[in-house]
């Protein structure tokens, strides 16, 4: 995406702008004295890489772990859609600072959460990884244990089912609580005289992303359906609610609400003048009624209030909250993750292409291995900012399908960076083998990667990412070992203010904060620069 950016503000093929810079680091890398092996470099977007990308792809989609649907991305006008690792926690895009949206796109992910135990039980095997990086990693997949409760909406009878980690609480809820992607609003609007600010209030949400959403601070707002749920624990007929802080991304989208003992659901009951039910009661206090509460109690505590668990500790309560459901056929014990399937398909010209061809008759069709690389075009408009290129290029696009021979179009959108550069250490052991992306004995005698240095910005991104395509590789037989890095080291970042605020960023572009090192080792000389850069700090710490 930078590349693509930046060769269309400097009237450059993103193929030349990138070759450039790889051949002008390369120079500054060599004036500095860096010792590596360069008959082993290699670049992601030579076809001979991108060729096994590719490959990897194709193994994803033969296992089931490839698939494409309809869904509510993350959409920045500058960089098109962005993984949710991509958003940062103000809503702002990483790379380019503009504020991210969402937007409903067919789009690619790879099943992730499919290796989501895996992933977490693994991570005691990286004992010499930063105790932080692994503890971001376990926040991130977010495994969670409760259950699963079907709720059921009073006027239609459709099937409202929740995930939460409070069973206990369940005989408190006052209100429902939907995303407001959430399927079921559609079915809400026929009809209803409060469609009209239903839709607005939709449509505002879908215009601030899921990480801004998500914010701890952000103000409770909302939208009554006119429809309600009922309680399958004790019949209560409840009001239906779209809000802001329900995210699709989380369980079902759907959250039982129960301000008594919960701080967002307090927050919105008292904005919106909603029923508060008191069901666990704290020990050490008299009883008190919702509308007494200062605010919610989220401690524990004996239940009241809830029928025949009254009278016990709530957290000794849960599991037979959850049994009752279960036995009564309307809920079960369920684990969750926050983890989301990656999404691995980008809206842009420069990248690699996803090698599937669409046919009428035989739907997604893998290209077939001998036909690999797809290459991507040259001849393409890549100053347009009119959407991809790719879309509009009817030389790339019209095909033959590989399975009945009939005429197909190719797939337009392009894997995402991570995906090219999730997997390269594999090839850096024979990066000229022209008929397979490894050799097996030879990874399995030098890998996994003893010591491996990278920033702290790739926790739950890179080496997440790595970590599943490995564990793929070796599910698949290509591989012995399940995780790529032995070690791992964060460094610091070397830091400057930025022209634009005076404050302190890591150096980029975009920030106008770059440090050229040919300035420095021509003013300085190479050994000076190499001697300073050694004593500027501790190495894990960022630096001014």
């Amino acid at each position: 995406m930078p590349a693509e950016n930046a060769a269309r503000e400097h009237g450059v093929h993103p193929r030349h702008w990138t070759l450039q810079n790889i051949a002008q680091m390369k120079q500054q890398l060599l004036s500095w004295g860096m010792a590596y092996d360069w008959e082993r470099e290699l670049a992601t977007c030579h076809p001979e890489y991108y060729r096994w990308t590719q490959w990897i792809f194709l193994k994803l989609f033969e296992r089931g772990l490839a698939y494409q649907k309809t869904a509510a991305v993350n959409w920045c006008e500058c960089c098109t859609t962005l993984a949710n690792e991509e958003v940062l926690a103000d809503g702002t895009c990483e790379r380019c600072g503009r504020t991210v949206t969402q937007k409903d796109l067919q789009q690619w992910f790879f099943k992730i959460t499919d290796y989501a135990q895996p992933l977490l039980d693994d991570l005691k095997l990286l004992e010499r990884w930063p105790e932080n990086v692994r503890a971001m990693q376990a926040n991130w997949i977010g495994r969670s244990v409760g259950a699963r409760i079907v709720f059921e909406v009073v006027e239609t009878g459709a099937a409202c089912p929740i995930f939460t980690t409070r069973p206990d609480t369940v005989y408190g809820v006052t209100f429902m609580a939907l995303a407001p992607e959430h399927p079921l609003v559609e079915t809400f609007l026929p009809n209803n005289p409060r469609a009209d600010e239903i839709r607005a209030f939709v449509e505002r949400q879908k215009k601030i992303s899921a990480a801004e959403r998500s914010r701890e601070n952000i103000r409770p707002e909302g939208v009554f359906t006119g429809f309600h749920i009922r309680n399958p624990y004790n019949g209560a007929e409840v009001p239906l609610w779209i809000t802001n802080y329900v995210l699709m991304e989380y369980g079902t989208g759907a959250v039982m609400a129960v301000p008594a003992h919960d701080e967002r659901d307090f927050a919105f009951a008292r904005a919106h003048d909603l029923p508060i039910k008191v069901v666990i009661q704290d020990p050490a206090a008299s009883q008190r009624e919702g509308e007494h509460l200062s605010q919610a109690y989220v401690e524990d505590g004996i239940l009241i209030n809830s029928g025949p668990f009254n009278g016990r500790p709530n957290r000794e309560a849960m599991a037979e909250i959850t049994q009752y459901a279960q036995a009564h056929q309307f809920g079960e014990a369920s684990i969750h993750y926050r983890l989301r399937d990656w999404l691995i398909s980008r809206q842009r010209y420069w990248g690699a292409p996803i090698p599937i061809v669409h046919c009428a008759a035989c739907g997604a069709v893998p290209v077939p291995e001998s036909d690999l690389p797809v290459l991507l075009p040259d001849d393409v408009d890549y100053l347009s900012e009119q959407g991809n290129p790719l879309a509009s290029h009817a030389g790339f696009i019209n095909t033959q399908c590989p399975r009945c021979a009939q005429p197909a179009r190719r797939e337009t959108d392009t894997l995402a960076q991570w995906l090219c550069s999730c997997w390269y250490f594999l090839r850096y052991l024979n990066p000229r083998l022209p008929t397979a992306p490894f050799n097996r004995q030879d990874v399995d005698g030098w890998l996994p990667v003893d010591q491996y240095i990278g920033g702290i910005e790739h926790a739950v991104l890179h080496l997440l990412y790595s970590r599943f395509i490995v564990k793929v590789l070796h599910a698949a037989g290509y591989c012995s070992f399940r995780e790529p890095f032995q070690s791992l080291f964060t460094q610091g970042m070397i830091c400057k203010r930025s022209a634009s605020d005076g404050q302190l960023y890591k150096m980029s572009k975009s920030k106008g904060n770059v440090v050229s090192p040919d300035e420095l080792i021509r003013e300085n000389g190479a050994d000076t620069v190499r001697l300073y850069t050694l004593f500027i700090g501790p190495p894990e710490k960022d630096a001014e």
